[in-house]
């Protein structure tokens, strides 16, 4: 693993100091190597699936030692999916023992050659089951160096990822802290109090969260006057924040930067924008914006043949870096991830602009209504803006004049809200020509058995009538 060797240092360095904690359970650093250590095995592939817990965090160092490679899994998801994967899984498992001479054996508490693997990651798309893609120790190394630059990570800092660790967001948070010997405090299961309990009781400095847990938490810490004025850092990632998010994380945290960054499992970081603590400037950035690479990160935007386009330009996202993954180990299509020599894309759209990178959507989301290409993640946005707006989800059904018409669907926050109430409020935020002429009222969200939000599905309830869902006037 990328930060076994940093692991002893920190254990011999600093041995008593804090290292690790999930709820109320805590490890330093020097017994956090101790419970590694005894679980420490010779099976080259280690299955990790199952809730956040000091056991996993053990378990997970252990799997990655030496030459061991480690997936982890969804405790979640569907046991037809899980069984899916187990297969998968096996089918690879002898090409998963990477020892050979010279290499640490698998089991051996230190750090494998940087070009071996280390991890069979699963993409977040909403296929039954999901893609399997292998990382190298070398890919995580330089993905640590860049994000502790980019987010000024220091070893002081207290980071707080209340989240799921089978989550890469967070499975990689809690890596990234192992590697710069800076504690990881995460909770039991993710809960607003207990969230709001640690940042004040902890000392929690950096908070590394989604955009839907931070409005919970800023808006709930705001109402009960939680005071969150140890927060330094806010690192968000999983979509764009809307300008209601961003303005209650704001003023709930006012000591804190407040990064957001774009990336792809397959890709690593890619890019990333910080708004700094203080007053709000001039309102927020666009809600395409996607910022600068990240450092080490190469940017281009190309055609669908892989040839670069002029600045200004809308194509496929491409990168350049020493964070990619090694591709798929099952499930590729030739059209999720690209290489083009050192160029990858996974073809995400977006152009690049005087003020960086702006991302539009994935090219199968695309809209086109009217003769106008539209991506329903800017609309989302944009109605997540407004207020009674908890979630929204935006697709297209068929329309004999148009082509495709735009509907949105709702979560309402609180009460009752209207078509017109949203569209007189989209007015000041989206361009006329991208707004939804229907709406719905959703009852829950449309979500896949892995628990992703489907645009295919919200179609399949509007034709069928769904219970779900009720047309707003």
């Amino acid at each position: 693993m990328p930060f076994l060797n940093r692991l002893r240092r920190w254990s011999q360095e600093r041995a008593s100091a804090p290292a690790v904690a999930i709820g109320d359970s805590r490890w330093s650093w020097e017994q956090l190597v101790e419970q590694a250590t005894l679980r420490l095995s010779s099976e080259p592939l280690t299955i990790l699936e199952s809730e956040n817990s000091l056991d996993f965090v053990a378990r997970w160092v252990a799997g990655v030692a030496g030459s061991g490679v480690c997936a982890v899994l969804d405790p979640k998801s569907p046991a037809t999916v899980t069984e899916q994967i187990r297969v998968k899984l096996s089918e690879v498992r002898d090409s998963a023992d990477g020892s050979s001479p010279g290499n640490p054996p698998t089991g051996t508490f230190e750090d494998g050659p940087a070009g071996s693997p280390f991890l069979i990651g699963l993409t977040s798309g909403t296929a039954s089951v999901p893609k399997g893609f292998l990382r190298s120790r070398g890919s995580w190394q330089a993905s640590f160096d860049s994000s502790i630059n980019f987010f000024g990570l220091r070893d002081s800092d207290r980071t707080l990822a209340p989240g799921p660790l089978y989550s890469s967001l967070n499975l990689y948070a809690l890596s990234e802290c192992l590697y710069a010997g800076s504690p990881f405090f995460g909770l039991d299961v993710f809960d607003v109090g207990e969230a709001h309990a640690s940042i004040v009781y902890d000392g929690i400095t950096r908070l590394v969260v989604a955009p839907t847990p931070l409005r919970l938490l800023s808006e709930r810490g705001i109402q009960g006057s939680v005071d969150a004025s140890s927060l330094r850092t806010i690192v968000c990632a999983g979509a764009k924040l809307d300008a209601r998010t961003l303005d209650a994380a704001r003023r709930w945290a006012p000591n804190a930067d407040i990064f957001e960054y774009y990336g792809a499992a397959e890709l690593s970081f890619v890019s990333g924008t910080r708004t700094p603590a203080g007053p709000a400037g001039d309102g927020p950035a666009p809600a395409s914006l996607l910022g600068e690479p990240f450092p080490g990160v190469e940017l281009r935007i190309q055609d669908d043949d892989g040839t670069p386009v002029p600045p200004g330009t809308e194509g496929s996202i491409a990168v350049r870096s020493p964070m990619i993954s090694g591709g798929y180990l099952w499930g590729d299509d030739g059209r999720a991830f690209r290489r083009n020599g050192d160029w990858a894309t996974v073809g995400d759209k977006g152009y690049i602009g005087e003020d960086g990178l702006h991302f539009l959507g994935r090219s199968s989301d695309m809209m086109n209504s009217a003769g106008r290409n539209v991506y329903p993640q800017e609309v989302e946005v944009a109605l997540c803006s407004l207020s009674g707006v908890e979630a929204a989800v935006v697709t297209s059904v068929k329309d004999e004049m148009r082509g495709e018409r735009i509907i949105a669907a709702i979560v309402p926050s609180h009460g009752a809200v209207s078509a017109a109430q949203l569209r007189l409020g989209l007015d000041s935020v989206l361009d006329k020509t991208k707004q939804p002429l229907q709406f719905y009222s959703l009852s829950t969200l449309p979500l896949t058995d892995r628990g992703k939000v489907s645009r295919a599905i919200l179609r399949e309830w509007v034709a069928s009538h769904s219970p779900f869902l009720r047309l707003m006037l």
